[in-house]
């Protein structure tokens, strides 16, 4: 039996991790594109004068369960992959990528779609009304009034373009995990904390080695680049993570990017767009690239002279301790934290015995309990990827089950780094059943080792908030299309949900909820509160020209008129040299391992982090205005939460604040106002 063909019978229709093999995704797929054919071919074969229900919403039903099996497949090659799921993806994606693109180029299911559309005759329903254009100007931008070679062209690059990012992603993988730093000394590592070390110990155990071993995975290297007293050792792993996908070898993603570039600007002028970041911005809030280069520039005046303090505030710091100047890229994190600790008298370590893992998850529990009423509640036998990864069942305040939740939260070989939502199953209403979402947020945490549970940095502690809130956007959906239910948003304004969580992580009345140490039970000391509130604006202003380096950069890559022959060093180099504050580091580049770009979702929409954040800072305000907790407030941005794509986002924004959206929220608090 294939488990993704006869679904097994699990609680709230899970997904059978523990019988899913490799083996059963190319003939899963296969089996579900053919049967969303047939079901297409029944929508276009139906004598009926064409409607709403019997061809747009016929569609968007169509392939429910190739959408599971696809969810499954690529999250899972994500967060659990390997060599044979690597191998399927070659042949998976493009077969994925031909059937989308075979929907979207079928001409008669189009003209059924254009006749609907064209009717006059609106559905009854807002949700139905935003369904019927969002699919209309999805087929339109993706190619339906095409003809001939053109229409050839696209469906080839279309499948070009899904390959050429998952080799980008591979390249990372690939390079992330071939890095090892062995040493015998213990006094090599010296100023790394001691579960790092731990842990290093543990690694070196379990590979052979005398001494430890150090991988790049993100806790691990962050630790590195804040703590570790060598320069030597600094320097080696910022070039080392600053490589990836950049040296001369197997895994150089140079040429990559040059294919990437041209093949989504080639598409977007197929389509009748200059440039891919005109397509992408067409279906954005901010609608031009000129309104996010605005965006960006507004941003620099100010940030550009805030950062340029921040570093010499920091240069001044490292000098008075016998540094040499100029700092280094590598120096940055690692002077900082030190001045953050005298300035601020905050340190990492000391926070991180209040931060264990499963008080700060039930922390952030908690807080969706009392805003939304949510309960969580622990499933030990549903099944599960990996024996790292917890499931939840989640109810809302009548007692009612409203999703599953998965929580995998440390660094393994054949998962990606960083952080991330997503979703398994989608939300949707069909026939009168309401289904509901399975839902995964994935972390790279320090594990536990044998005599410390996981700490959290007050960092990780914001990221766990961060991909929550992105949870509660998935969690809460309500509506009856699934395109248009929980995160099914436009790009830059998916961000708000999981950014304006962050703040509850700065409030001492949310902070007494979790924040205890983990050995004696003791709530974090209310000195350390009030410090973690000031460090919101510590060297915010370094921070925030960061980000708008790499949104330039970005925008530089995907706003482009013309084909790309140069070099991807020199043009990195130009893009962010007025963004740029140390010196030229040789062999390391941003954009070889720009996963959020060229293999997520995130091109042409880097600049959605720091919109988001103008989103989150303006509508937090109103928290803060009535109440951390306040009945009224939550239940408006409920709204917010559970809307989804149903809504316009300008118009759920103009709802719940009263208004548009205030740049200045952003820069008051970030404590760089002009």
């Amino acid at each position: 039996m294939n488990p993704l063909i006869d679904f097994p019978s699990t609680a709230h229709e899970a997904l059978a991790f523990n019988s899913i093999k490799p083996e059963h995704f190319l003939p899963a797929l296969e089996h579900w594109i053919q049967v969303s054919k047939e079901r297409q071919a029944a929508i276009v074969a139906n004598s009926e004068r064409p409607t709403f229900d019997n061809t747009v919403a016929a569609l968007e039903f169509s392939s429910l369960e190739l959408n599971k099996v696809s969810s499954c497949f690529f999250n899972l090659n994500s967060a659990e992959t390997n060599d044979a799921i690597q191998e399927i993806a070659r042949e998976f994606s493009p077969k994925l990528t031909a059937f989308s693109s075979e929907t979207l180029l079928n001409e008669p299911l189009f003209l059924r779609i254009q006749s609907v559309y064209e009717s006059g005759q609106a559905p009854d329903s807002t949700e139905a009304k935003r369904l019927l254009n969002e699919t209309y100007e999805s087929f339109v931008r993706n190619g339906a009034a095409l003809v001939g070679e053109d229409r050839e062209r696209l469906t080839a690059l279309n499948e070009e373009l899904s390959t050429l990012s998952l080799t980008f992603g591979e390249h990372v993988l690939a390079e992330t995990k071939a890095f090892q730093y062995h040493t015998a000394l213990l006094e090599d590592l010296q100023g790394l904390p001691e579960d790092v070390i731990e842990s290093a110990s543990q690694l070196g155990q379990q590979q052979g080695k005398e001494g430890y071993l150090l991988g790049l995975d993100m806790p691990t290297y962050m630790a590195v680049m804040k703590y570790a007293d060598r320069t030597e050792l600094r320097a080696h792993f910022y070039r080392a993570y600053g490589s990836r996908a950049a040296k001369e070898n197997e895994n150089n993603n140079e040429h990559v990017i040059k294919e990437l570039v041209n093949k989504r600007m080639e598409r977007a002028q197929l389509l009748g767009f200059d440039s891919h970041a005109q397509l992408t911005l067409s279906k954005r809030m901010a609608k031009t690239p000129g309104t996010v280069l605005n965006f960006l520039d507004h941003l620099l005046e100010v940030a550009k002279p805030a950062a340029a303090l921040d570093i010499k505030s920091v240069a001044d710091f490292a000098a008075a301790q016998g540094a040499e100047l100029p700092l280094q890229s590598w120096d940055f994190s690692y002077w900082s934290e030190k001045l953050k600790m005298e300035r601020l008298s905050l340190d990492d370590q000391a926070l991180k015995p209040y931060f264990k893992l499963e008080n700060v998850l039930e922390g952030a529990f908690t807080v969706a309990g009392r805003l939304f009423g949510l309960r969580f509640v622990h499933h030990a036998t549903l099944p599960v990827y990996h024996e790292d990864v917890d499931a939840y069942e989640v109810f809302d305040a009548d007692g009612n089950f409203l999703s599953l939740f998965y929580a995998d939260f440390f660094p393994r070989a054949g998962k990606r780094a960083g952080a991330w939502m997503t979703s398994y199953q989608s939300m949707y209403t069909k026939e009168g059943t309401e289904v509901r979402p399975h839902i995964s947020i994935v972390c790279n945490f320090t594990k536990p080792t044998a005599s410390k549970p996981s700490l959290l940095t007050f960092n990780e502690v914001t990221t766990l908030f961060h991909e929550f809130g992105h949870a509660l956007h998935g969690m809460m959906a309500r509506g009856t299309y699934p395109s248009l239910t929980g995160t099914s948003v436009y790009w830059d304004f998916v961000e708000l949900p999981s950014q304006i969580m962050e703040n509850w992580c700065y409030q001492p009345e949310a902070l007494a909820l979790f924040a205890k140490h983990y050995d004696t039970g003791a709530l974090l000391p209310t000195a350390y509160i009030d410090k973690i509130k000031e460090s919101q604006t510590f060297l915010e202003g370094y921070m925030t020209l960061r980000q708008l380096n790499f949104g330039y950069l970005d925008m530089s890559w995907h706003d482009r008129k013309e084909v790309f022959h140069g070099d991807v060093a020199s043009h990195e180099k130009a893009a962010t040299e007025h963004t740029s504050l140390f010196p030229e580091v040789a062999g390391t580049l941003s954009s070889t391992a720009f996963s959020h770009i060229f293999q997520g979702g995130y091109s042409a929409g880097y600049y959605s982090y720091k919109w988001a954040e103008v989103l989150d800072a303006d509508a937090f305000e109103r928290f803060e205005e009535e109440g951390l907790f306040n009945p009224q407030v939550a239940a408006d941005f409920a709204i917010v939460l559970q809307s989804g794509g149903t809504v316009a986002p300008d118009e759920l924004y103009r709802n719940f604040r009263g208004r548009d959206p205030e740049v200045d929220a952003l820069l008051k608090r970030a404590g760089i106002s002009a």
